[in-house]
């Protein structure tokens, strides 16, 4: 199973589960360490054992209500400079764009906004590779705004398809007002 898939199925179970164990099996180091790191964020027991190349994640789940539920902190705001994530690869920070969107529409932890600038407003724009997912959280609520002066500078204005343009004053006013501002 593809990332991030192994930490969403077993968040899903984790989290319709009272108290009761769940294993896990993976077969690499990345996923093996992602799944471990759901499982003490949400104060669960874990073991592990390696059968061949099989990681084998047992988790046990003592009380419902414990962890992530407790760590919510209120108003989030999701600020994106750009059309991949991180440098260096530009395919590759593709993928990791398209990777995170999808893990957010998967979430129940939804941001309050996104907010998209620079050729981060590709992604609200025609042929967007997250599109479908970013209608999704706005259908869910999440409010996407795009830099007018970005889409402007790009050319691409009438190609926006999700969300609303804005401009610096109500991406700024959004920042400071919110309690969590994740930077992409």
């Amino acid at each position: 199973m593809a990332c991030p898939m192994p930490v969403i199925n077993t968040k899903k179970i984790l989290e319709l589960l009272e108290e009761g164990a769940v294993t896990t099996i993976v077969d690499n180091d990345a996923a093996k360490e992602n799944v471990i790191a759901l499982a003490n964020s949400m104060r669960c027991e874990v073991d592990v054992e390696q059968r061949g190349s099989e990681y084998f994640i047992q988790i046990t789940k003592r009380d419902k209500g414990l962890g992530l539920e407790e760590q919510k902190s209120g108003k989030s705001v999701i600020f994106i400079s750009s059309s991949e994530m991180g440098q260096g690869s530009s395919e590759l920070g593709a993928i990791l764009m398209k990777s995170f969107m999808f893990t957010l529409v998967e979430s129940e932890d939804l941001p309050l906004t996104i907010l998209f600038v620079n050729s981060g407003v590709y992604l609200t724009c025609e042929e967007s590779p997250v599109l479908e997912h970013l209608l999704n959280l706005q259908e869910r609520g999440v409010e996407i705004l795009s830099c007018g002066t970005c889409l402007d500078y790009f050319k691409i204005k009438e190609k926006l398809c999700v969300g609303q343009v804005s401009n610096m004053y109500t991406i700024y006013e959004k920042m400071a007002g919110a309690d969590k501002v994740i930077s992409l």
